[in-house]
């Protein structure tokens, strides 16, 4: 028996189409050879549809929707006879373009479907368009049959994550990850095995969805610059078809949907980075893609004088509580998640959500609340980087209902300055150590995402190699990037052989991830930390596809006692479930300790109010209340003065003894039994345990 949807009512050159159905939105297959099309437009007067073959420049088929194709302000069409397989299609939309009206239709430009599922004309990295090209952009329909052999997302809890921030293409492009398909979803396949023996569970990547590498690209001392980060959303249902061994074959989709599941089977989730705040198509002087062409209006915030305001600092910012956009950018989630197994997301510049159509922060942002109640992603990891570019910043009070983490960029600071030897921050550590209660207090420790380097800013070495960032080579005089790093180059600036700052250096690196690490909240690594990678200097290497943005895997070989340390640190973590309550208890448990107290060089004595660089904490892990083997003392004694310290240790239970489980200052001393105090040289930590 045939459906109402099987029969054709118009024909045009050849083409059978109908009226569609108007959800889901996009282009859907029904059948092997048959697709739904349906896109929204408040504001326009007219649709058409264009239908190519893949690569072609001109339309095998231009469709004008007539008038009993809209249904309200959804243009919809069922075309048969389509091979999906050799096919990409675009819009025209004719309205008014009254730009100080908010409307900029031109019914010239060929747009992108907002909600195509892949973006053609991409595939390769770098490779510019033809000059005449008139439609780069182009969607395409993909089938939803993958094989997902069972999987779906991992639903880790929260609090027992180590995120590890990663670039698909800077992890193993270069030619030292002596991998085969380089700077590639696929190519994270192949680093799973090294992922597991680190001990990750969870990797966070920097934007996949399809973006515009070549925007603002220029060559600055015979190299080209690209925009490499992603930033800068072109197609926000769409993979990164650049990012694809596979792109040429149409099967972007499928290899990252590969990557996901293997990765799943490994036991670590997936979380994307995702940029809501803005689009690829700037201020008023940029690019009409999609979204400005097909509803300028709906889509952006703007002034009453139809230009475009500029939170996000990139030339637009979306208008992200209107209706339609709220559903639009729902409807995004729900698709990673469903279709993608996307196990969470976290916000760039998500401040930006909670902004109404005139630019005005809002109490109770009806987005956020949508977002954090929501079904579907009823148990997705939801994580904000709690500001904006216009300067609203809401680490510790962004509106969360329970559901929001945050980026807690408060701990990065604090912990930075006080290992360079920032007396004065002493007392904030603690409270950073303690999960931040006075940030999260009405949350929980699993609120904060507790991070010292990220992608925008040093790695870990170049925090304690440079006092300066050296952006010379992105062409912009060393103006971009951040100024306040709160970097110590520990004696000289970049590279040296001296081999007194050499160890120095690997101190304050070790010593920097041993506090997050032992900290509660959730740690993140940022990629290559763990082996010293360098970006040499440049703290915004956003426009860099080259050796300062690749991780140098050579550098594993040549710092495995770095790689040593994380490692173990991280198997630490996991070990011991004291260190990831969320709670923020810190009274009496079952060993009749405190569970987490703060020591100065005297058990029990630290004035937590006044400036130190010397001091100890300890946590107290009962075996009655954590279900573990037997109760565990945890001591760590922190020394960042440039002086040698000794700790008087806290007398324990009778039969326990101290043992180094790990010493900054001296690898050797690992296993090591201690006895009354711990011996410290300058600017160096040493981790004890007891049981």
């Amino acid at each position: 028996m045939k459906r109402l949807d099987d029969y054709p009512t118009h024909e045009l050159n050849g083409i059978r189409y109908r009226c569609g159905r108007v959800k889901p939105f996009g282009a859907s297959l029904i059948g092997d050879d048959t697709v739904n099309f349906s896109v929204f437009s408040k504001y326009a007067e007219t649709c058409e549809l264009l239908l190519y073959h893949i690569g072609e420049p001109e339309p095998f088929a231009v469709l004008p929707f007539p008038d009993d194709f809209r249904i309200g302000n959804v243009f919809s069409m069922i075309v048969y006879g389509l091979n999906y397989e050799d096919l990409e299609y675009g819009y025209r939309f004719s309205g008014p373009c009254v730009p100080e009206q908010g409307h900029r239709f031109d019914s010239t430009k060929i747009l992108l479907d907002p909600y195509a599922k892949l973006v053609g004309g991409s595939e390769k990295w770098g490779e510019a368009p033809a000059a005449d090209e008139t439609f780069r952009h182009r969607g395409r329909v993909i089938p939803e049959d993958y094989d997902w052999d069972g999987d779906k997302p991992l639903e880790i809890p929260m609090k027992d994550l180590v995120i590890y921030e990663m670039h698909i293409r800077g992890f193993t492009r270069d030619e030292t990850s002596r991998i085969r398909h380089r700077g590639t979803f696929a190519g994270v396949i192949e680093k799973i095995p090294y992922l597991k023996e680190l001990g990750v569970n969870c990797i966070e990547l920097l934007p996949i969805f399809e973006f515009d590498e070549l925007e603002n690209s220029r060559v600055i001392d015979g190299e080209r610059l690209y925009n490499y980060w992603g930033y800068s959303t072109v197609n926000f249902f769409a993979p990164k078809a650049g990012y694809a061994a596979s792109a040429a074959f149409g099967l972007t989709a499928e290899e990252l949907k590969n990557m996901v599941k293997k990765l799943h089977k490994a036991g670590i989730e997936v979380l994307l980075d995702v940029v809501f705040n803005h689009t690829a198509e700037g201020n008023e002087n940029g690019p009409c893609i999609s979204y400005r062409g097909i509803d300028n209006k709906t889509y952006y915030l703007l002034t009453p004088e139809g230009f475009y305001y500029n939170f996000s600092g990139c030339g637009n910012t979306m208008n992200c509580n209107n209706s339609v956009v709220r559903n639009f950018i729902l409807d995004c989630l729900r698709y990673w998640v469903s279709d993608y197994h996307i196990d969470g997301f976290r916000f760039d510049l998500a401040a930006i959500m909670s902004r109404d159509s005139s630019g005005a922060p809002m109490a109770s942002p009806p987005l956020l609340e949508l977002l954090a109640h929501d079904a579907v992603l009823g148990k997705t990891k939801l994580i904000a980087e709690a500001w904006d570019a216009g300067g609203l910043y809401q680490v510790g009070s962004f509106p969360a209902w329970g559901r929001w983490a945050e980026w807690n960029g408060k701990y990065r600071d604090c912990l930075r300055r006080f290992v360079k030897s920032g007396a004065e921050y002493g007392p904030e550590l603690i409270a950073r150590i303690q999960g931040s209660a006075d940030l999260y207090g009405n949350r929980s420790a699993e609120a904060s995402i507790n991070f010292i380097t990220c992608h925008d800013g040093f790695t870990l070495y170049d925090l304690v190699s440079y006092n300066e960032k050296h952006n010379l080579a992105n062409g912009e005089d060393n103006r971009d990037g951040c100024d306040g790093n709160d970097s110590w180059n520990c004696g000289a600036e970049g590279d040296t052989d001296d081999a007194e700052i050499n160890s120095l250096r690997r101190r304050q690196m070790k010593n920097a991830a041993a506090l997050l690490l032992l900290s509660r909240g959730v740690p993140m690594l940022l990629s290559g930390d763990e082996f010293m990678n360098t970006q040499y200097g440049n703290n915004n290497a956003y426009c860099q596809d080259n050796r300062i943005s690749w991780l140098n895997w050579d550098r594993l070989d040549s710092n495995r006692d770095m790689f040593e340390f994380f490692r173990r640190l991280i198997a630490f973590r996991a070990a011991h479930p004291v260190l990831r309550r969320t709670d923020f208890f810190t009274g009496y448990n079952s060993t009749g300790y405190p569970e987490l107290s703060f020591h100065g060089e005297k058990p029990w004595q630290l004035d937590v109010n006044s400036p130190f660089l010397t001091f100890g904490f300890m946590y107290t892990e009962s075996a009655k209340d954590y279900d573990v083997p037997a109760d565990t003392f945890i001591y760590c004694a922190v020394n960042a003065h440039w002086e040698p310290h000794t700790l008087e240790l806290p007398i324990i239970p009778a039969g326990m003894e101290w043992s180094v489980a790990a010493y900054t200052g001296d690898p050797a001393r690992d296993g090591e039994k201690v006895i009354g105090s711990a011996e410290l040289m300058p600017r160096s930590l040493m981790l004890l345990t007891a049981q």
